[in-house]
């Protein structure tokens, strides 16, 4: 038996396995972002900003179509085949990209890249492979790899694409998805038994109560905007760090110390509001900084150091709440709906990113670049408001416990006796899952008591 607070050497394996496996087709989304529009301006098409714009955000919108769908397709066919398939896809989609001579077949490229959408059946099978009490641990491991990721993309870009060129990264992220198909055969062990998992799945008969919540849809519409301004600043930041005298070879001498110290910034931010209660206080003083560093770049991006300065606001915030919105969904969801609220999540977030860039790259074409930033602190402004009069997230954590598969009529009973112990906000036992979820307190709950009742189940 393996000590009960530690990962078994399979889950630590399955769980940087599969981290390792999102963290490379991530990167290959991400590493184009700060010299594509550079690049792409050379392009036959590429002369038009709005499809510069398209190309850099077109894998959001195949991405926001087909990961949920992609979730169910691994129920009946299997995690690794699906996971398998969308790599292939992810790899094709890139040499597309590598080898496109105009904007159109980039464009098509990126389609076929964000069509790889293998996210939801990555944490599908996360699920099957560590126990309950393991698995938001393993899941919160896979989820840092998306900053890490992107922080890394920000900074090598520019390096590799004085080594590669464009061409040459999108070749290099084709062959990094064939290795991660490599990895999911030979790392990530194979699962005994597949299985729907609430936590980790979006479930349709939950959608309805998902897309009403009002705290749920503050939260969607913030991941929304979030991205939008962040994917149109790609659009307009390469050019102008290029019109004020950096090489876009050199971008990274802004973009690494920005990104250092925009961490050190907002950690003594996420420090206070998570042990002094003031979760809500910080969330909405972080989206009144990103629209700040909106209106900073719209009328500062002609000079270089007003365009650093600005970068480092809006980095602040927006690594703030990019580690915050996560944690709040969790926090308000019902607790047998958060695969379905995070779901839903992703896919709005990944709508922000086509959009954002789409109409950034619009906006650019038609009204200049500082029209980019404008638009976006308009967006930005109206989430303001909206977080604003959201109610303060709860000091809750979920926790899962392992049971016996119920029917149906067991599994409601044993809901309604977890649901009845101290310091339990909301219990469910999904019939047949063999998994007991619960919202608890994080003061006042008596995890003792919760153990004592299922091992009298035993």
């Amino acid at each position: 038996m393996h000590p009960p607070e530690k990962m078994s050497s399979l889950e630590m394996r399955a769980t940087l396995g599969l981290a390792g496996i999102y963290g490379l087709r991530m990167l290959g989304l991400f590493i184009v972002l700060p010299v594509f529009a550079v690049y792409a301006e050379h392009l036959p098409g590429g002369e038009n900003h709005t499809l510069i714009g398209i190309a850099l955000g077109a894998y959001g919108l195949t991405q926001a179509i087909l990961q949920i769908p992609f979730g169910w397709l691994s129920d009946r066919y299997g995690r690794k085949p699906v996971i398998y398939a969308g790599l292939a896809i992810f790899a094709l989609g890139s040499f597309i990209a590598a080898a496109g001579t105009n904007i159109y077949v980039v464009i098509l490229g990126r389609v076929a890249q964000g069509a790889g959408a293998i996210s939801a059946a990555i944490m599908a099978l996360t699920a099957d492979l560590t126990r309950e009490e393991h698995r938001t641990k393993a899941m919160a491991t896979i989820g840092m790899t998306i900053g890490s990721t992107f922080a890394l993309s920000l900074i090598a870009a520019p390096l590799l694409n004085r080594l590669l060129g464009v061409p040459g990264i999108f070749a290099l992220t084709g062959v990094l998805a064939i290795a991660a198909m490599a990895v999911v055969y030979r790392v990530v062990p194979d699962p005994r038994e597949s299985h729907f998992h609430s936590e980790a799945e979006a479930n349709p008969a939950q959608f309805r109560d998902v897309l009403r919540d009002p705290e749920l849809l503050r939260l969607n519409f913030g991941v929304f905007t979030l991205h939008g301004a962040l994917m149109g600043m790609w659009v307009v930041v390469p050019f102008a760090l290029r019109s004020a005298g950096l090489a876009v070879d050199h971008h990274w001498q802004v973009y690494l110390p920005v990104l250092a110290v925009s961490v050190a910034l907002m950690l003594p931010a996420i420090i206070v509001g998570e042990r002094r209660g003031r979760l809500k206080e910080v969330f909405v003083g972080a989206v009144a900084v990103v629209l700040v560093s909106q209106l900073m770049l719209g009328g500062l991006s002609q000079s270089f150091w007003g365009l650093v300065a600005s970068l480092l606001v809006f980095f602040t915030g927006f690594n703030l709440l990019e580690a915050s919105l996560p944690s709040l969904i969790s926090r308000v969801a019902p607790v047998g709906a958060r695969g379905t609220a995070i779901g839903v999540y992703s896919t709005v977030q990944f709508l922000g990113t086509f959009t954002g860039a789409a109409a950034g790259g619009f906006l650019s074409q038609h009204f200049g670049g500082s029209a980019v930033f404008y638009a976006a602190a308009v967006l930005v402004a109206g989430w303001l408001a909206v977080a604003a009069t959201m109610n303060p997230p709860p000091s809750v954590r979920t926790r899962m416990y392992h049971v016996e598969p119920l029917d149906g009529v067991r599994a409601d009973g044993l809901t309604r006796a977890l649901a009845a112990l101290p310091g339990v906000r909301e219990a469910m036992v999904p019939a047949g899952e063999g998994v007991a979820y619960l919202k608890v307190d994080v003061k006042g709950f008596d995890e003792q008591r919760v153990l004592q009742l299922l091992g009298g189940r035993a």
